[in-house]
């Protein structure tokens, strides 16, 4: 979808159109290639929507790319931009403009920034894997990048015990764009072997964390039995194109893009700067199979989630679960509730629950096919199910979870757990 509006025209006092030349003209110099700088756009966007009319220049581009040609003699009004260096900093503050940063990425440039909260979204982590019971963690993240170092630095911050002990493995940022990186890989999966397991691991952006998952079946490592992974900015194509689905931190970018429309507005006004960058807090963890596990040593155990993870869905039974495990149907199910809180049942509807959810927030099916995929009997069962654990019908919810708020937040998914 393409989320640029086109130059819009309002009334003014006695009727009449504003001279297009006075519409305002701003340059967003924002990347299209990543899920987040796509998100910061459609803010953007529905911001110009709002409060217009205003004329968006925009193309295609990369994160490291550096100025257009074109903007050198632009004359426009405006600018917002992810400042990826220096020289793109020195660049728009030499046109004279005001210029709105949604990266932060050279804070001695000066430039008012408006930017997701790095340290609350590794906070949010943290805590997502310390309550799947992980007492291990780790961080992956990317060398000489601000925002990653925020991120490591709140993720050890969050997390019990001192900070120093959260190992880290920080990939360099030219690798990134490079195919294939055979030998950081390799460093990647030897890393991970010698982790101890169960591990949390914290990935600092969705682009690593295909690359995670990778080294950790190049490893033969089970996720997310033995490396639970949770990464952000829940590029919904990314996360699930990766195998097991990745797990990810709504960050909060649209609702960065409108206030840094917002923003620029005040300034386009003659408001004064801001002295303190504003800081947007994440939304919540989309929680998919990297990390959809409870951490427990008892291998049985393991073994019965890990199969109510598979097969729920198409009708496995309590019974046939515990027919597949080498242990006694009492012994398993007290071990099962002392490590989990459920009884199998309950594991195995608390999954159905979890994928029903998703096929309301993420697709148009009717109930009857939504109960089908999600190993529910009927519809009918469906609708106690879920007046039983969320106090309302799945048409409800449904419409719940397609509501998009007025400060620019989406609500497409529901977290599961």
């Amino acid at each position: 979808m393409n989320c640029t509006p086109r130059p819009q025209a309002s009334e003014l006092e006695g009727g009449l159109l504003p001279d297009p030349l006075k519409t305002p003209r701003i340059a967003l110099l924002v990347e299209t290639s990543l899920a987040s700088g796509r998100d910061i756009l459609c803010g953007i966007a529905k911001y110009a929507r709002n409060h217009g009319p205003w004329a968006l220049y925009h193309e295609p581009r990369s994160l490291a790319e550096g100025l257009p040609g074109w903007l050198q003699h632009w004359e426009g009004d405006g600018i917002i931009a992810r400042v990826q260096d220096p020289a793109l900093a020195e660049a728009v503050q030499a046109t004279g403009l005001p210029v709105v940063d949604v990266l932060g990425a050279v804070p001695a440039a000066g430039l008012p920034l408006v930017h997701v909260d790095d340290r609350r979204i590794a906070a949010l982590a943290a805590e997502h894997l310390i309550e799947r019971g992980f007492h291990h963690f780790a961080f992956l993240g990317i060398q000489a990048e601000n925002w990653s170092e925020q991120r490591l630095e709140g993720f050890r911050l969050a997390l019990p015990g001192p900070p120093e002990t959260v190992p880290r493995f920080e990939v360099p940022r030219q690798l990134m764009d490079r195919s294939p990186w055979e030998t950081q890989m390799e460093a990647l999966a030897r890393w991970i072997v010698q982790l101890p397991k169960p591990i949390g691991i914290m990935v600092a952006s969705d682009q690593l964390g295909h690359h995670l998952l990778e080294a950790c079946r190049r490893a033969r490592i089970l996720v997310p039995d033995d490396v639970a992974v949770v990464s952000v900015d829940n590029d919904e194509t990314l996360c699930e194109v990766c195998n097991p689905s990745l797990s990810s931190i709504e960050a909060g970018h649209r609702l960065v893009g409108y206030k840094a429309a917002e923003l620029l507005d005040h300034l386009l006004r003659g408001g004064e700067r801001p002295t303190r960058a504003e800081r947007v807090e994440p939304h919540r963890v989309i929680t998919r199979a990297s990390s959809d596990v409870l951490a427990t040593s008892d291998r049985q155990v393991a073994t019965a989630l890990r199969i109510i993870r598979d097969l729920a869905c198409t009708g496995l039974s309590a019974s046939a679960l515990i027919a597949r495990i080498p242990t006694s149907r009492s012994v398993l199910q007290r071990r099962f509730r002392s490590e989990t809180g459920r009884s199998i049942q309950q594991e195995i509807i608390q999954v159905r629950l979890n994928h029903a959810r998703r096929l309301l927030a993420e697709t148009d099916l009717p109930l009857v096919e939504v109960a089908e995929r999600s190993g529910f009997k009927h519809r009918e069962y469906l609708g106690a199910i879920f007046k039983a654990h969320l106090g309302k019908s799945p048409a409800e919810y449904r419409r719940e979870v397609a509501m998009i708020g007025s400060d620019g937040r989406h609500y497409p998914l529901s977290e599961g757990g």
